[in-house]
């Protein structure tokens, strides 16, 4: 094949450069995408984001939980203010952690084993929880299923994105915040039914069930040519792409990929914008989406609406919020190989700022005999109140938080974690990609230890308006610096950060 021919397109040129060459290249890629089976690679992709699944119904775990243990009859169970905050913020602080070795496990272990490997700290978690005698049992439970959490975020994405192709890869890149909103809405609806205990149960199962499935899946031909196993990536791409498919074509496109990056970055390369540029862009995405206040909405969504007295009991709320999460991140789904990806990052990051003000002004404004608050009480305490709304008023509540979590999750939920995988260089992507953990984790960390702490302080409205601001921030921050990667190979989107060429991005 002429080297003209193996160019990556990264950028539209004027009809008088265009070569016969280009054309038939962009023939053969769109007939060679038209010819794939992509039922194995549906199968994969479905057992790896069981992970994730897993993740978003231990990530919620503490919505309907905390409520319970604080009315709690035995004492070494019973939790106040301080402890209900360590409980709702400590699985972040586990993930943070289960980010930081991701950055070992997937150079080392390689994608699938990572996400393997994860299913033990999360089914000890799980049981240690079902079976918890005091706080210190629950906490180091919800420690080891954020750690497992933060392997499974450093990981999944990457192994979607390297067994994926050009046609399928937005739409397969929002299953894992598919799954996880999946699983946080499971949660939420088992919440309404089972004992805080059986809930841990319940979570067990789709760690077995993700481990067994694994099993039979094929590791990311991209590792296992960095580790030359060539014959072994040939043989995944094959079981992958289908036997009778010109996969031998993508095959060698990938192998040169990875050949122009077979050492292991070093600290000089860093100083390489094809390098740098690229982590920054992930690691900002991957800070702002926990600074807009997703994770402490999710936390202590049960919480926030006892204290706002929503017309609805809290529990239902949560379950219908979660409803209104997964419907969203379907449309994110779908239209994300059609609308591009930076639309609905504005589109995103646009609804929550209205979401997030209107809640903050809310609060602000509306008076407490009205929204049945409490000026400055705690969430914690606000639990053991009556919620009875007196009018229809508290809808609004309930509507901003709905709006919020959809704006999420069309956008900046499912995206910045497609982007991650997509963007960051293949030498760097598994330290890469465990930073982006940690830095996410750390973060939402933060914000989860210390919310209870501000609404107390400040009141509720406070970490609203601040979610607002940093939502303005977001859609800044899409205009400068995310560049569009609908429709791109990860060969042509490397191609771009090495030449620097801007209408890539066009």
């Amino acid at each position: 094949m002429e080297p003209s021919a193996r160019e990556p397109l990264v950028r539209k040129t004027r009809s008088s450069y265009r070569t016969f060459t280009e054309s038939a290249s962009k023939r053969l890629d769109k007939e060679y995408l038209r010819s794939l089976h992509n039922k194995r690679l549906y199968l994969a992709v479905f057992a790896a984001v069981l992970g994730n699944f897993n993740f978003g119904f231990a990530l919620v775990y503490p919505s309907p939980v905390i409520p319970a243990l604080e009315a709690d009859p035995s004492p070494a169970l019973r939790l106040n203010q301080h402890t209900a905050s360590w409980f709702g913020s400590v699985f972040t602080l586990g993930a943070a952690v289960g980010g930081l070795s991701a950055m070992l496990l997937n150079d080392r272990l390689g994608r699938k084993l990572s996400i393997m490997f994860s299913a033990l700290p999360s089914a000890v978690g799980y049981a240690l929880m079902a079976g918890a005698q005091g706080i210190g049992m629950l906490l180091l439970g919800r420690v080891l299923t954020g750690y497992a959490g933060g392997v499974t975020s450093a990981s999944i994405p990457v192994y979607i994105s390297e067994i994926s192709h050009a046609g399928v890869r937005g739409m397969l890149g929002a299953c894992p915040q598919l799954m996880a909103v999946l699983g946080s809405l499971v949660l939420y609806a088992l919440g309404l039914v089972l004992d805080w205990r059986w809930l841990a149960v319940a979570g067990e199962v789709p760690v077995l069930t993700m481990i067994i499935l694994l099993c039979f899946m094929p590791n990311s031909p991209r590792f296992l040519l960095s580790q030359g196993k060539d014959d072994e990536a040939l043989g995944s791409l094959c079981w992958l792409r289908g036997k009778d498919t010109d996969y031998a074509r993508e095959y060698e496109q990938i192998k040169d990929s990875v050949r122009k990056q077979s050492q292991r970055i070093s600290c000089a390369e860093i100083k390489d914008p094809f390098i740098y540029k690229p982590i920054l862009i992930a690691v900002g995405m991957r800070f702002l989406q926990q600074l807009s206040g997703v994770t402490c909405v999710l936390v202590y969504l049960q919480s926030i609406f006892k204290k706002t007295s929503v017309i609805l009991k809290p529990e239902y709320d949560a379950a219908l919020v979660g409803l209104v999460r997964l419907f969203s991140v379907v449309i994110a789904a779908v239209s994300m190989d059609k609308a591009g990806r930076k639309i609905l990052l504005f589109v995103s990051a646009g609804v929550m700022l209205v979401s997030n003000l209107t809640m903050g002004l809310y609060i602000h404004f509306v008076p407490a005999s009205q929204n049945g608050t409490i000026a400055n009480k705690t969430l914690v305490s606000s639990a053991n109140l009556p919620a009875e709304p007196t009018n229809y008023i508290t809808l609004i509540p309930l509507l901003a938080t709905m709006f919020f979590i959809m704006g999420y999750a069309m956008g900046w939920g499912p995206i910045t974690w497609l982007l991650m995988s997509e963007i960051l260089p293949l030498k760097a992507r598994g330290v890469a990609s465990g930073l982006c953990v940690v830095v996410s984790w750390l973060t939402a960390f933060t914000l989860t230890r210390f919310f209870l702490w501000v609404v107390e302080v400040f009141g509720l409205e406070v970490p609203f308006l601040f979610f607002a601001v940093i939502c303005a921030g977001n859609i800044l921050f899409t205009g400068c610096c995310v560049p569009e990667t609908k429709g791109r190979s990860l060969e042509q989107i490397e191609a771009f950060f090495r030449t620097g060429r801007r209408s890539f991005m066009r």
